[in-house]
C-alpha cells in the first residue's frame, strides 16, 4: 500500500544541521515531499537547501512573505498549508530521522483504521559537551507505557507517563481540520498545545516507545533550554488551550482539568492575592463563554484559597 507523506522542516540559521536533516528524510521510502520552510535565515541555510533541491525534486523550499522571520508556529503553518501529502510529519532542522522511521507508523495506520496519528520515542545527540546530569536524563524522550487514545490527554496534562516530541509524531493531514493550525501567539510550548489538542479531538496511538525513531540535536542554541521563556508561556499555553476547548465543544471535565492546572501553576508562583485576582479577571473577562459559567466562581482565587484551607466546607458537589 502506498502512502503520501509530507515532511515539514522549519529552519532558521541551521547551516550546521540542515543537510543531515534533509538527507535523513530522503532515506525514508514513504516520503513523497520534503517542505523546508525558511524563517528568515541569514546564514548559508538557503544555499545548502537549494543545492540539495537541484538533485532531489522531492525538496520544496518556502519562505514567509518578504522572507521575514516569524517564529516556529507561523513557519510550520506554512508547511501544513503547502503540504500535498495525506500524512504529515515534522522534523526540526537540527534533528534527524533514523532508518525506517515510518515503517511501524504506517503499519499502525493500516491495522487501526480510525487512527489519526502515531507518536514514538525520540533520542538525543549532543553537539556540545554534555553534563553528567544531562547524560542521565537525556536518554529517551517518550511516554513510558502504552496509553489508550481516550486517556492520552489527561496523562500528558499531568505528566503521568512522560511526553512525546514532535520528531516522533506522524498524523493524517485531516487532523488539522479538527485542531486548527499552530498557535502563532506562543513563542514556545506551541507544540505541546498542538499535541494536547490532537489528544483531545483525535485518536493518537502509541507507537515505538522503547527505542528512538528520530534524534534530537542538543547544542548551545536550543530554545528548549530557555527555562525563563517556558515559564512565561507555560501558563499562557494552558489558558489558550482552555479557551480553544470552550469554543470547540470539548467536554466540561476537560476544561476543568486545564483550569485546575492553571490554578496550580499560579499557586506555585507564590503571588500576592491581588496579582492572582488580576490574572483571573484578565482571563475570564476576556472570555464571556467562560465568565458566565461556574468555572469563573470555582477558580476565583479567594474561593480556591478557602477551599485549600477548609476543604471540608467545599465538597465536590458544591464546587463542581
Amino acid at each position: 500500500m502506498q502512502y503520501s507523506l509530507s515532511i515539514i522542516i522549519p529552519t532558521y540559521n541551521a547551516e550546521r544541521f540542515i543537510n543531515k536533516a534533509i538527507e535523513s528524510c530522503l532515506e525514508q521510502i514513504e516520503v513523497s515531499e520534503i517542505i523546508v520552510v525558511d524563517d528568515g535565515s541569514t546564514d548559508t541555510t538557503i544555499q545548502i537547501v537549494k543545492e540539495l533541491q537541484s538533485k532531489y525534486p522531492k525538496i520544496k523550499l518556502c519562505h514567509h512573505p518578504n522572507k521575514l522571520n516569524k517564529g516556529r508556529s507561523a513557519t510550520r503553518n506554512i508547511g501544513i498549508q503547502k503540504a500535498t501529502g495525506d500524512y504529515i510529519a515534522f522534523l526540526d532542522a537540527d534533528d534527524y530521522f533514523l532508518p525506517n522511521r515510518f515503517t511501524n507508523d504506517f503499519k499502525l495506520f493500516q491495522e487501526v483504521p480510525d487512527c489519526d496519528g502515531v507518536y514514538n520515542a525520540v533520542g538525543f545527540h549532543f553537539y556540545r559537551t554534555a553534563t553528567e546530569q544531562e547524560l542521565k536524563t537525556h536518554q529517551l524522550y517518550t511516554v513510558s507505557q502504552k496509553i489508550t487514545p481516550e486517556n492520552l490527554f489527561k496523562n500528558l496534562l499531568y505528566g503521568r507517563c512522560g511526553h512525546f516530541q514532535i520528531d516522533g509524531l506522524t498524523v493524517k493531514k485531516s487532523v488539522f481540520q479538527a485542531t486548527g493550525l499552530f498557535n502563532e501567539e506562543l513563542v514556545v510550548a506551541e507544540d505541546s498545545e498542538m499535541f494536547w489538542k490532537m489528544a483531545i479531538k483525535c485518536r493518537l496511538e502509541t507507537g515505538i516507545i522503547d527505542r528512538a525513531v528520530a534524534i534530537r540535536g542538543v547544542h548551545d542554541n536550543n530554545i528548549f533550554d530557555k527555562e525563563d521563556l517556558y515559564k512565561i508561556y507555560n501558563i499562557k499555553m494552558h489558558e489558550t488551550l482552555a479557551v480553544w476547548c470552550s469554543k470547540n465543544q470539548v467536554k466540561a471535565a476537560t476544561i476543568d482539568d486545564i483550569l485546575k492546572w492553571i490554578w496550580m501553576l499560579r499557586y506555585q508562583e507564590h503571588n500576592k492575592m491581588y496579582i492572582n485576582i488580576k490574572a483571573w479577571a484578565q482571563f475570564f473577562f476576556s472570555q464571556p463563554q467562560l465568565l458566565f459559567t461556574l468555572f469563573s466562581i470555582k477558580y476565583f482565587p479567594i474561593i480556591r484559597y478557602r477551599q485549600m484551607l477548609f476543604p471540608f466546607l467545599y465538597s465536590k458537589k458544591n464546587i463542581e
